[in-house]
């Protein structure tokens, strides 16, 4: 007889230092005591992530870590789902925010549902929903665009792909950037899109310098903002 199939439960993490008992439900902190298979993107930033949840199981003896990122082939991916398979729950932890959200988690989670594994996603921070409740924008239409290109001619040539999207439509665009490339980003906006479009920038959301601030492009122009190199996303939509 077969053993009945574990669980594969979807883990928000934090989207920062923020103390995980005020972003994070009770039920996922209790829940993170009874999972010990977990599927994460890099193992340090897991560990330190569980033991903050306040999770004493010994991870040498006692926890099965898999690595997944980018570069895990499908057929290494299919081996991490073993456990659910043979009836022990999994978790699968993204670096931060919701996993297989900008996240290569989701391919995890469509081998999963190949094999009759049932998902469980659980509620959390996700700095894409978060950005948009706050941005004064349209709610009820949006896009995200994850990462957008790096190289300034091909970024510039999507951000006017964007600008005329949101400028038909009246939706919402989201998308982000790597840290160390929010000023870059921010100047290539600033100097493709109209002055009409508005703009809104959040940054380190969730955590005590959190800030979160809506205008105009041409109002961005005239504010001298810098962003800093932490955590952020872009939303622009038409006036």
């Amino acid at each position: 007889m077969k053993p009945e199939k574990g669980k594969l439960y979807l883990i928000p993490a934090t989207l920062g230092d923020t103390p995980p008992e005020q972003v994070l439900p009770v039920f996922n902190l209790n829940l993170l005591q009874h999972i010990d298979v977990y599927v994460v993107e890099e193992l340090k930033t897991a560990r330190r992530f569980l033991r903050k949840c306040g999770y004493r199981k010994d991870f040498d003896t006692v926890t099965d870590f898999f690595r997944l990122n980018e570069h895990t082939s499908e057929t290494e991916i299919e081996t991490f789902l073993e456990p659910a398979l043979s009836g022990r729950n999994t978790g699968l932890l993204s670096e931060a925010g919701c996993p297989a959200v900008a996240d290569p988690g989701s391919a995890l989670v469509r081998l999963a549902h190949a094999k009759g594994i049932q998902v469980v996603p659980l509620s959390g921070p996700s700095s894409i929903m978060l950005s948009l409740m706050a941005s004064g924008f349209n709610g009820q239409q949006f896009s995200f665009y994850g990462y957008l290109p790096v190289r300034p001619p091909e970024r510039i040539q999507k951000l006017r792909e964007i600008e005329r999207e949101t400028i038909r439509t009246g939706a919402t665009q989201i998308f982000i950037e790597t840290p160390y490339r929010n000023r870059q980003m921010l100047e290539s906006i600033l100097s493709t899109c109209s002055d009409t479009l508005q703009l809104c920038l959040a940054v380190n959301l969730t955590l005590p310098d959190e800030k979160i601030i809506t205008l105009s492009v041409a109002g961005w122009k005239k504010s001298g903002y810098q962003p800093p190199r932490a955590p952020a996303v872009f939303l622009l939509t038409r006036q």
